[in-house]
């Protein structure tokens, strides 16, 4: 399906009965962390097998640990992927102080050649992706970080995968969820405390690790009404017949 302006009338597709599987990309970031967090309380998740660069430490029958180093290529792994029904892609960097090329390289590149093998072995998968408010879809802003996950939101809607766009605003860390970048760490650490503030003078633009976490978990039980979900869709996606 093609990024257009259709996303009204998207149908929400339900897993019914069927347990959730999922494949979880970034589970080392804050954002990973909190999602991983909310697949293991949710009853309904079966199994969640994480890949990444490096390992994350956690020993659960749950969880089911892939390190591989090569994010451009997946073919010596892409026999382990079959099976899933959800794929939560959180793996992200920050854009500061990063040439177009380089930032395009992780946040494009690494993104499709997963999404385009998991389409592979999963064709119709929930695939969310982490891209954020503020992106540009039309792919020719000023910003180059909303250029390029503009870019790869649009390139995500023309694979076989029922492809979601998860845009959040300020996302707190709950649940001694952490950032690994010490300034990013401090600086949550401080707002956590104005947190119930900024709650109540912007609803529409915060979230938490525990929010986005569930979201994603929801949406890939029920499906959504849209395929872009802002901050507040976000938020309430979880909510009785907001699917």
């Amino acid at each position: 399906m093609g990024a257009s302006g259709e996303q009204s009338d998207i149908v929400s597709i339900y897993m019914g009965a069927e347990d959730v599987k999922i494949i979880l990309f970034g589970a080392t970031g804050m954002v990973g962390q909190g999602v991983l967090r909310e697949c293991l309380r949710d009853p309904e998740v079966e199994r969640v097998l994480v890949i990444g660069r490096s390992s994350i430490g956690i020993q659960d029958e749950m969880v089911r640990e892939i390190v591989h180093r090569d994010f451009l290529d997946f073919s010596n792994i892409e026999d382990q992927l079959g099976g899933y029904n959800a794929c939560f892609f959180c793996l992200g960097v920050s854009s500061v102080g990063m040439a177009e090329q380089d930032y395009t390289r992780v946040t494009y590149d690494f993104t499709m050649a997963a999404a385009q093998v998991l389409a592979k072995q999963n064709p119709g998968m929930t695939f969310i992706y982490v891209s954020g408010t503020g992106t540009d879809s039309s792919e020719h802003g000023r910003l180059m970080w909303a250029r390029v996950k503009g870019k790869t939101e649009n390139a995500l809607f023309k694979l076989p995968l029922k492809a979601y766009m998860f845009r959040p605003g300020y996302i707190q860390p709950l649940g001694g969820i952490k950032s690994k970048t010490k300034l990013y760490g401090a600086l949550y650490s401080v707002v956590g405390v104005f947190y119930p503030m900024l709650l109540a003078m912007f609803p529409k633009y915060v979230t938490t690790s525990e929010q986005v976490g569930r979201a994603m978990i929801c949406v890939a039980k029920r499906g959504a009404a849209k395929r872009w979900l802002e901050n507040d869709d976000i938020n309430h996606c979880c909510d009785d017949g907001a699917a």
